[in-house]
């Protein structure tokens, strides 16, 4: 059954509030309390996908990632007309959340905004790298434009706690312009916003080509029959 294209958009802002609210949550209790370590953020930021994933996978698709959002059209598996709902949609709820963040927890400074460590350089390459990792496991494991189902929460999850646990301590492990966009702006904390917003994006056109290379013919290059975006 495909539902109305309002619903799926309260879904996709619904999910990734959940995803900016838990993950950005546990870095800001995190650093005021020291009661969540990083394998815990890393963990709650995996945890949080793959059951927004289990919940919205049947609505949605559940990308609640821009770079996702543009990953499935440049794949022709979602239709171009859709790209700008979802993406303000996601956009919306991610700010949301962020917002009550700050009204729940305003003395932490950055709310969770991801800040390089490094280099600018150093970031840039981590995150694009991250993003063609998910994006490629995304499609792998994915139905057209939809991710649903135990097995595509635990591979997505997983890799989203894989990225964090090793990369967070570089880049912050983004992989989501939306996640790193809404704190930045509520926070004010926009130095190296452009980074965040511009690698997942080329990470997630990267992983498009890597998967019309190493897939099926028809993968990444026809809307899949049978699937109603």
């Amino acid at each position: 059954m495909i539902l109305p294209l309002h619903k799926r958009l309260l879904a996709e802002a619904f999910g990734t509030f959940w995803i900016v609210f838990a993950g950005t949550g546990a870095i800001v209790v995190g650093d005021m309390s020291g009661a969540i370590s990083h394998a815990g953020i890393a963990l709650t930021f995996g945890l949080v996908v793959f059951v927004m994933i289990s919940a919205f996978g049947d609505v949605s698709g559940a990308h609640f990632n821009p770079a996702v959002t543009v990953g499935f059209f440049l794949a022709r598996r979602f239709p171009g007309r859709k790209v700008l709902p979802y993406i303000l949609s996601q956009v919306s709820g991610a700010l949301l959340a962020s917002l009550l963040l700050s009204v729940l927890l305003p003395a932490h400074m950055t709310l969770g905004a991801t800040i390089p460590s490094g280099s600018l350089v150093q970031s840039l390459v981590t995150e694009i790298v991250l993003a063609i990792g998910l994006m490629f496991v995304i499609l792998s494991v994915s139905t057209g434009a939809s991710e649903k189902g135990i097995t595509a929460g635990v591979a997505i999850g997983g890799f989203v706690t894989l990225g964090a646990l090793f990369a967070g301590p570089i880049s912050g492990a983004s992989m989501n312009p939306a996640r790193s966009l809404a704190p930045a702006v509520v926070s004010g904390h926009i130095e190296a916003l452009w980074l965040y917003l511009l690698a997942p994006v080329v990470g997630a056109c990267l992983a498009v080509l890597m998967c019309r290379c190493t897939r099926e013919s028809g993968c990444c290059s026809d809307i899949v029959v049978g699937h109603k975006t």
